[in-house]
């Protein structure tokens, strides 16, 4: 890596009048988290899944909570518990500092569900969680458009079996079994009431701003979300980017950089140049 492209990426901070943050799974590795890079990824974290032979697009989807909710809840309440008990990494904190120093500050774009912006200390009227949060839930019906705090519920996980082992979370307004209001594969019955609110405050700063910088971090190909909002930013905003990806960090052209580098290695580097 460069050094003259780590400075040209604290430059664009510099003049920069909005940091917007785009981050991807990998903006999590530096934490301990899996980005599920694939079956084989997935499985590497989930054994028991592995030796059936269910992918994650399988797994992850409102038909295994209807055929059998132990599996499901064993899944994304081992989630829940790992995401409730990780730190994030010293990036978060950085990027913060960063946004909070600019004229119009920061906003957040994720297709992470794991919370661990708001648990940095990012501000949740600045954050849209594209596909929802694990940390809130909904009904599976859904029997209505109500969305709540997980914080009540503690899942207890058999690991090696992949299976919920107390009681699943139901819905407080008719009793049916409740599941992550997160946007799953084939799923039909998402909520996305609360991430278009999100989506609003985020797009009511992006008119404010007139230099938005997007920092983007672990955003691959493989699904775009995140790099289809960065573009978005670019094209209809005047936007410039840092794309931060050890494995794919092309940029579109020579007003933006792109860093093949993890995301606390290329934040800490960044920031002892600014």
């Amino acid at each position: 890596m460069t050094s003259d492209a780590l400075q040209q990426a604290a430059d664009l901070l510099d003049q920069a009048d909005a940091l917007i943050i785009a981050a991807g799974a990998g903006m999590g590795v530096d934490s301990g988290l899996p980005d599920f890079r694939g079956d084989a990824g997935f499985w590497k974290a989930y054994p028991a899944l592995g030796r059936a032979g269910m992918a994650f697009t399988s797994v992850a989807s409102p038909a295994t909570f209807h055929q059998d909710p132990a599996l499901a809840w064993g899944f994304y309440g081992h989630r829940l518990r790992l995401y409730r008990e990780t730190q994030p990494h010293a990036g978060f904190y950085l990027l913060k500092q960063w946004g909070e120093r600019m004229d119009h500050g920061y906003g957040v774009f994720t297709s992470n569900v794991d919370g661990q912006f708001q648990k940095a200390g990012f501000d949740p009227l600045r954050m849209y969680e594209c596909h929802g949060s694990i940390h809130h839930l909904q009904c599976l019906q859904p029997c209505g458009a109500d969305i709540w705090s997980a914080d009540g519920y503690t899942p207890q996980v058999d690991t090696e079996a992949c299976r919920l082992l107390n009681a699943p979370p139901t819905c407080p307004r008719c009793g049916a079994l409740a599941r992550p209001n997160i946007l799953m594969f084939g799923d039909w019955g998402w909520i996305e009431q609360r991430a278009q609110m999100q989506e609003k405050r985020l797009h009511a700063l992006l008119r404010k701003a007139r230099r938005p910088l997007v920092v983007e971090l672990g955003a691959g190909t493989a699904i775009p979300s995140v790099r289809h909002f960065g573009q978005q930013v670019i094209q209809q905003h005047n936007g410039r980017m840092i794309r931060i990806n050890p494995r794919e960090p092309q940029v579109g052209g020579p007003r933006d950089v792109g860093l093949a580098m993890g995301a606390m290695a290329a934040l800490t580097a960044i920031d002892a140049l600014i």
